[in-house]
């Protein structure tokens, strides 16, 4: 699915996450996504396990990936 642009400038990507379970899964998740350069806003919600991420241009997947994996859950798909 490609990503959709919601102000000049900002692209928003939504992610599917398995394994969170609560808010402390939230905040690790977007904490770990927020760090990467050019992300501007990020919201993981537990009980969807979608996590959507405001960014100044389109992020890497990879390195998606790999703050979710920091952050101790599973990347499994763009949606």
């Amino acid at each position: 699915m490609t990503a959709q642009t919601d102000t000049p400038g900002s692209v928003t990507a939504v992610y599917k996450v398995s394994g969170m379970s609560c808010g402390h899964c939230e905040g690790a998740v977007s904490g770990e996504i927020s760090e990467l350069p050019g992300v501007t806003s990020v919201k993981a919600v537990a009980s969807t396990g979608e996590v959507t991420v405001v960014s100044a241009a389109a992020l890497d997947e990879e390195a998606v990936r790999a703050a979710v994996d920091e952050a101790g859950f599973e990347l499994v798909a763009k949606i």
